[in-house]
């Protein structure tokens, strides 16, 4: 008797452990598309990079994403209207900042803080 238990223990231990392994093996995918997104912060930080390469990275990266259908990560397109902030390029500025907000409402109020201060003229 013990011998059954043990054999029908091992039926179905060895299915499961097999359906556990799978499951750790694929997760899912990422939620955003990052693309260059942090290399152009770094680099917008560091000064490394200026204004005009990283709009031009960021641009293609709008267009790489809207391609395989994800958005782009919470920040990018307010990053992208800073960009065009320190270009004096006011429309582009408001363009991205409203998309971001629309995107991500959650960031509202940064976005709205954002706005009002490339708003003003600076000293």
């Amino acid at each position: 008797m013990p011998t059954f238990t043990m054999r029908r223990m091992a039926r179905v231990i060895a299915p499961a452990t097999l359906l556990l392994l799978n499951a750790c093996a694929t997760g899912p995918g990422p939620l955003y598309y990052w693309g260059e997104y942090q290399p152009q912060v770094y680099g917008h930080l560091t000064g490394e990079k200026g204004p005009d390469e990283q709009i031009a990275s960021l641009e293609a990266g709008i267009e790489e994403a809207k391609a395989i259908g994800k958005p782009v990560a919470p920040g990018y397109l307010a990053h992208l209207g800073i960009l065009y902030a320190e270009k004096q390029d006011g429309e582009k500025m408001l363009e991205y900042l409203d998309a971001e907000k629309k995107l991500y409402p959650e960031s509202s109020a940064y976005i709205d803080f954002l706005m009002k201060s490339k708003a003003k003229p600076s000293n």
